[in-house]
């Protein structure tokens, strides 16, 4: 039974770093993506936040359907699904099949990476299973950092469409492992699930989303599925709201709400996620299309922040549970804007250095605030409510990410625009830019300028949007402040034993 265990954990770890991975893996190969499925650039954040979403909607349903339907057969449909988005992924011919594709892997990985979690403290003695869970978020970091390096070799020698053909035989190995080591578990009794408030809560965060993605290719509110998606989006999450304060029954107990710090941990973990995944999301296309570094490059620039990342989660999450980590937590955020600050300092004639050494800075500290925050969330809060806590802390981690790539790729054409047309209109035939392409042909010479100015205009907007995610952790310091010490913990601790 203990060889089963370990091949089980190993299989289902494997499953946590695939699933992890594929978040990312597409963020150094965006300009051959888009070539190929002729995607415009206000488009490319949907590779990401249609996975990230997706995740998110199927997140909540997971443990019900393993327990209403069977954990082995929930869990090996989910893996036959996931790969049929990877097989989706490499046939798509425009973008609304690929973002499609990726809708269908997010939604197969929402299911797999709770269940994935379940079953490896299922295998493991209660002794062991603190200490297993930072392991389990190490490899999902892990997945997340390095996926763009994955994806950029498997792009450069094999074309972009065989970066989602590296975990089919991975996949197919983890199922055959599962369907003869894992045993079939099912409820006796079919649990209760809260429909209506899983319903509003997903018709809520969809019309939110939807609106963050579409809103500016569409004008905002001049377009009528604009106001529809708005209008949709604050019914569910009113209706939502109104369900959780008045109904006795409901997947989000409301006393989760009376801990005051879990609630501001969990508005940090958000924002934590808001820049973790977005910082990618912009650095990598600032080096490939604007700077002119090869994809290969590209992806091996994100590996001194994975590093950082998950160096500086480990240690942290070595530190005992029981040390007042608020101060380490303000420490960890100031890292964190002092690494925003250096890239608010990039420059179209830097080398690859400076954005190799944020990168790190910007690890470190978002590495170690992970374990730090996690622990002061549940350092007061009931045993009793921390495996709902943590369905829900991990939530909004997946929330934050998936906004946050829907902000930032919304204010970066916005700006874009605006500075084009700022620049353009300081242009004459006397400045040096307009003397440099007197020698071309008319045609030619309009072309080389609005190519110059887009350029500048786009590494002006990029920069801008460092500017709001530092803005996003400097509002975090308040609510740091705020935070509870832990004495209570003991207290919980002793009444759970």
């Amino acid at each position: 039974m203990n060889n089963n265990a370990r091949t089980l954990r190993a299989a289902v770890l494997l499953t946590t770093y695939i699933q992890s991975a594929n978040v990312s893996i597409p963020n150094s190969a965006l300009r051959f993506i888009q070539a190929s499925v002729s995607m415009a650039d206000d488009q490319a954040g949907w590779i990401f936040t249609s996975y990230l979403a997706a995740s998110a909607i199927t997140m909540p349903v997971a443990q019900w359907l393993a327990a209403r339907f069977g954990l082995k057969a929930v869990y090996q449909i989910s893996l036959a699904v996931f790969v049929i988005g990877l097989l989706l992924a490499t046939v798509a011919t425009t973008p609304l099949e690929f973002i499609g594709a990726r809708i269908v892997q997010g939604a197969a990985s929402g299911i797999l990476a709770p269940l994935s979690m379940g079953i490896t403290m299922e295998t493991l003695p209660s002794a062991r299973r603190p200490k297993f869970g930072a392991i389990w978020t190490a490899i999902t970091l892990v997945g997340i950092t390095s996926g763009p390096a994955l994806g950029a070799l498997a792009s450069e020698y094999y074309g972009w469409r065989s970066m989602f053909y590296l975990s089919l035989p991975l996949a197919a190995f983890i199922f055959v492992l599962v369907a003869f080591v894992l045993e079939e578990k099912k409820a006796a009794t079919p649990p209760a699930l809260d429909f209506f408030g899983i319903a509003t809560f997903t018709l809520g965060m969809i019309g939110l989303q939807m609106l963050l993605d579409r809103g500016e290719r569409l004008e905002w509110f001049d377009s009528p599925e604009i106001c529809l998606e708005a209008m949709a989006g604050g019914l569910g999450l009113y209706l939502f709201v109104v369900h959780v304060l008045t109904a006795n029954v409901h997947f989000l107990n409301k006393r989760l709400f009376r801990d005051r710090n879990f609630v501001l941990s969990t508005i940090i973990f958000f924002v934590l996620g808001f820049v973790l995944l977005p910082t990618m999301a912009l650095t990598s296309p600032m080096l490939d299309e604007l700077l002119g570094y090869p994809p290969v490059t590209t992806g091996f620039m994100t590996i001194p922040r994975g590093v950082g990342l998950v160096g500086a989660f480990l240690l942290m999450a070595r530190v005992p549970a029981h040390i007042d980590h608020r101060p380490m937590v303000i420490v960890c955020i100031a890292v964190v804007i002092y690494a925003n600050w250096l890239m608010v300092g990039y420059s179209p004639l830097m080398d690859w250095w400076p954005v190799a050494f944020a990168g790190a800075i910007q690890g470190i500290g978002l590495g170690a605030l992970m374990p730090a925050i996690s622990k002061v969330a549940f350092s007061t809060l009931d045993p009793r409510f921390r495996p709902e806590g943590t369905g829900l802390f991990n939530l909004a981690r997946v929330y934050g990410s998936a906004i946050g790539v829907a902000v930032v790729q919304t204010f970066f054409f916005s700006n874009t625009q605006a500075m084009h047309q700022s620049m353009a209109s300081h242009l004459t035939p006397y400045a040096a830019a307009g003397r440099a392409v007197t020698t071309s042909t008319p045609l030619q010479a309009i072309a080389g300028l609005n190519e110059m100015i887009t350029g500048q205009a786009a590494f002006i907007a990029v920069v801008d949007q460092f500017k709001i995610l530092m803005l996003a952790m400097v509002v975090l310091i308040p609510l740091a402040v705020f935070l509870r010490k832990p004495a209570a913990a003991n207290s919980f601790v002793e009444s759970a034993k």
